[in-house]
């Protein structure tokens, strides 16, 4: 599975996460090489630095700066379903490793 050049939109997420629906990600992939970089809702300015596996999941940090100021970064794994229409739906798992390390889920899907 090759992200190179999708974007994503957040369509859930879980209590402690600050992503929502207005959350774009824009993915790069060089091999199993993944960056993304991404903004929207209360995130000024994200980056994502990973590796792509054999299955399409992804193994990720992410950091970025709120709109109040606040740097937070954290890790997380997401597993691809692609939909009916051919486009991906990642299911992800995340941990927050700044302030009080809150796990939750999000989903984002391919624009």
């Amino acid at each position: 599975m090759n992200y190179n050049d999708k974007k994503f939109k957040a369509v859930e997420n879980s209590q402690h996460g600050e992503t929502s629906e207005k959350t774009v990600f824009h993915y790069k992939q060089i091999g199993t090489f993944l960056t993304a970089t991404y903004t929207g809702g209360v995130i000024v300015k994200g980056q994502i630095l990973g590796s792509v596996a054999k299955d399409g999941s992804i193994k990720m940090c992410y950091h970025q700066i709120n709109s109040v100021g606040e740097l937070r970064s954290g890790i997380c794994e997401s597993k691809p379903e692609i939909l009916s229409n051919g486009k991906i739906r990642l299911h992800e798992s995340w941990q927050w490793t700044t302030g009080g390390g809150e796990k939750g889920t999000s989903i984002v899907e391919e624009l």
